[in-house]
């Protein structure tokens, strides 16, 4: 465990170059930028087209910082001789991740502090690139954010503060998201703020308390294979993965061969013996139910393929069975 070098001008006295890409991220850096972080500049990703005319589309950090006159960095590659030139002639004190690429080790290594990543997971658990998505899946109760150092294997380098909060039964992975990333900015700039002060502690993933008693959780990348609904599972498993993939890239099932896309369920714990599993039950007015194991999943809120997203008393009023 290493103690940190004390900044004498605090968060001010820091250069920082903060890297990320979706909106989740410029939460962060809005609270460095209010605290009055040094944020010497921002690397992003590169535009891309998107739309049907095809324009340029930028990142929400993006957007943020031009807005806030930062300077911006949009390397096409991490690895490229005139980024890392432009990296090193800003002579960061630290560098700071949030939802943004791998970076090489010479990105990574190149600031006499390092380099933090906030993770949305209480590492060690849920390392990989949608700890978000699998702690709904998995039906936990509480997740939370990390602050960690960046080293060689992915998600596993030594913690430097953590904050948990709880997780609702009905909570779909976008709501936590939104509740995540308010926290997760809040708690780094708590951490910018313990190296400012040299109160900052590591602590290797090894040394978690309890780590020897848990059984460790991954979150790797969500496919396609992972969202089409199982019916032969239980209530309890198919209203998490509900849940745990809405809004996006949302789970999905069938419908008269048509994709049925379900983003809000409810549970009933009923006998189904007379039942096919993915059967549907109706009145055609107020409920559509689908059975499985041991019950019903309620569809409340779904989008048909070629259809708007809606809740199911308007889908029904529509839809001819």
């Amino acid at each position: 465990m290493n103690n940190f070098i004390k900044s004498p001008s605090g968060v001010g006295g820091l250069r920082i170059i903060f890297m990320g890409t979706p909106e989740f991220a410029v939460a962060s850096l809005d609270a460095l930028v209010q605290a009055g972080c040094n944020i010497a500049a921002v690397v992003t990703a590169p535009d891309k087209p998107a739309g049907r005319g095809m324009k340029l589309n930028e990142s929400a950090v993006k957007k943020y910082a031009t807005e806030h006159a930062l300077t911006v960095l949009q390397p096409e590659k991490l690895k490229a001789p005139e980024f890392i030139a432009t990296l090193k002639a800003l002579h960061a004190d630290l560098q700071i991740v949030v939802a943004f690429r791998m970076l090489p080790e010479i990105v990574w290594n190149m600031p006499p502090l390092g380099t933090i990543n906030l993770h949305g997971s209480l590492l060690p658990q849920y390392r990989g690139a949608a700890p978000i998505n699998w702690a709904v899946i998995n039906g936990e109760k509480e997740t939370g954010v990390t602050t960690f150092k960046l080293q060689h294997e992915i998600d596993t380098g030594n913690i430097l503060l953590q904050k948990s909060f709880s997780i609702g039964d009905d909570d779909t992975a976008g709501e936590v998201h939104d509740t995540m990333k308010i926290i997760g900015a809040n708690l780094l700039l708590e951490t910018v703020k313990g190296f400012a002060d040299g109160s900052l502690v590591e602590m290797p993933q090894s040394q978690i308390s309890n780590l020897a008693s848990q059984i460790i959780h991954h979150a790797p990348k969500i496919f396609t294979e992972t969202c089409k609904i199982d019916w032969h599972q239980s209530v309890e498993a198919i209203h998490n993965l509900i849940r745990g993939l809405s809004p996006f890239p949302g789970a999905f099932s069938f419908l008269n061969d048509k994709m049925l896309k379900i983003y809000r369920s409810k549970k009933e714990f009923q006998n189904t013996a007379s039942k096919q599993a993915g059967e549907f039950v109706t009145d055609g007015k107020t409920f559509l139910k689908f059975a499985c194991s041991n019950g019903y999943i309620h569809v409340t809120e779904l989008q048909l393929e070629g259809k708007k997203r809606m809740q199911v008393e308007e889908f029904l009023r529509g839809y001819k069975f």
